[in-house]
């Protein structure tokens, strides 16, 4: 009996050290399960706990811990150890990163959101914009379209007299220049706002049209080369929880951080983009490309909003935010010029890279 309890004793203190090993980090998303986001920030989380040989496993709540506007302080306050945010959703809070979100940047999420990892990482004055948490990564969902329940739009003049929902952030700041009547709301109300007709449009990459049902609702939308807008994310985990890692999970994290996590965010969100605009297509949506006239008007009325972005950047600290765009914009993929419509990636491969399952890197393609 003693032998017994002495080898049960021996088998707890075991157990014990095991649990005390492993990390578990609280995962939360404000997005549902099934979201391209939600199962990106699954991928990683995969990804990390494979690198760690399971030393760090992540708890994904059936639920966010909060709604999407506050994601942020929800993390940086530690209700949850990891999820992301969009930085436009706490308008004032995030300056800097509003570079993603000017017009016409490209047509890949993962390509923008690539460049943008690759670009900010160079710049330490990004990461001090994200005080309290583990900025992991940047990354922006697919160029941004104009979607209504009403009539085409093919000219600027159009835009006006209908009731559109937007994110935030520099969209805002366009919509207002390009004559629009916006109301800021999170992503998730738009089924509301529009079958209610609240609304009467709204500004999304084609992926939300499935993600958030609104796919049989709308009937009009309006495409641009390089995407009217894209809108920049965060994807972050609390400041304490990274620091009390070991040296070696540290860097188990940092490897499939940056590019990486940037890669795996755009390349799912481009996977659903080119399946919804299969959907729109079944549910009859008449889809218009903006003409030269139409990209040219654009261009000449919101050209103010990047000496605006610039000053006020560097107003926030960012030195040189000028070069730092024309960084940005230097990156393949990104500014792509009228009559590239379509742009896609390769799969992308998993490969051992000093012991650490990273990303490789796909070649762009662009019909």
């Amino acid at each position: 009996k003693k032998t017994l309890i002495s080898m049960a004793a021996v088998a707890l203190t075991s157990l014990t050290g095991l649990a005390q090993a492993q990390t578990v980090l609280t995962v939360s998303s404000w997005l549902p399960p099934t979201h391209t986001a939600s199962m990106a920030q699954k991928e990683w989380c995969d990804l990390l706990t494979e690198n760690t040989k399971g030393r760090i496993k992540c708890n994904i709540l059936p639920r966010g811990v909060t709604p999407a506007p506050g994601t942020y302080d929800a993390v940086k306050n530690g209700l949850a150890d990891l999820s992301y945010t969009v930085h436009g959703y706490t308008p004032g809070r995030f300056v800097m990163t509003q570079m993603t979100e000017l017009p016409f940047l490209g047509n890949s999420a993962e390509t923008i959101s690539v460049a943008l990892s690759r670009v900010t990482g160079k710049h330490p004055e990004f990461a001090a914009e994200h005080q309290g948490v583990k900025d992991l990564t940047l990354f922006s969902h697919g160029p941004g379209i104009v979607f209504n329940t009403k009539k085409p739009i093919t000219r600027v003049e159009d835009l006006s007299g209908l009731k559109f929902r937007v994110g935030g952030g520099m969209v805002n700041e366009m919509s207002k220049a390009l004559g629009m009547n916006v109301t800021l709301k999170p992503a998730p109300d738009s089924y509301e706002l529009l079958s209610s007709g609240v609304m009467d449009g709204t500004l999304f990459p084609a992926e939300s049209t499935e993600s958030f049902r609104i796919d049989k609702i709308i009937k009009h939308a309006t495409t641009f080369p390089g995407g009217l807008y894209n809108t920049s994310f965060v994807f972050m985990m609390n400041q304490a929880k990274y620091e009390k890692l070991s040296p070696e999970d540290k860097k188990a994290v940092d490897a499939i951080s940056g590019e990486t996590a940037a890669r795996i965010f755009g390349r799912g969100w481009d996977k659903v983009d080119r399946r919804a605009f299969a959907l729109m297509q079944a549910n009859g949506v008449q889809v218009t490309k903006a003409d030269a006239k139409f990209v040219a008007d654009i261009k000449a009325k919101t050209a103010p909003l990047e000496q605006g972005w610039i000053k006020a950047a560097e107003d926030k600290g960012l030195k040189n935010a000028a070069k730092v765009l024309s960084e940005f914009r230097a990156e393949p993929g990104v500014a792509y010029p009228a009559g590239h419509d379509d742009l896609f990636t390769d799969d992308l491969d998993v490969v051992d890279r000093d012991g650490l399952l990273v990303l490789s890197v796909g070649a762009v393609l662009v019909s």
